[in-house]
């Protein structure tokens, strides 16, 4: 199932799991009680699929990890972030096709 391959980030393992990561990571910032981050679901699930072993595809529940969103200034949700090197390469808030996405991750390849 392709949700296997989808982490789940945590304000405790920030730094190791996506600032010293080899690899690009694509953090989805969402809330259970957020309509349009349900609906991103099914594409960070077949992000996470398609990018398996080339990049890390996770989530971020701002509700129970407030301290990395707020110190990245996650305002609105659903925020997804791209991080390269220890460093954000791409902010995009809102709903964007799956190819928008594969984009920002090809390009921090």
């Amino acid at each position: 199932m392709a949700s296997d391959a989808v982490l789940t980030f945590t304000d405790d393992a920030w730094d190791a799991d996506v600032l010293q990561s080899d690899v690009p990571v694509l953090v989805d910032f969402w809330a259970e009680w957020c309509q349009p981050c349900k609906m991103l679901g099914p594409t960070i699930d077949e992000l996470a699929a398609d990018y398996d072993g080339k990049a890390k595809i996770g989530k971020m529940n701002i509700d129970d990890h407030k301290q990395i969103a707020s110190s990245l200034g996650v305002a609105s949700i659903p925020t997804v972030m791209i991080f390269k090197g220890g460093q954000m390469v791409k902010n995009m808030v809102g709903i964007n096709a799956k190819q928008a996405y594969a984009e920002a991750i090809d390009a921090a390849m």
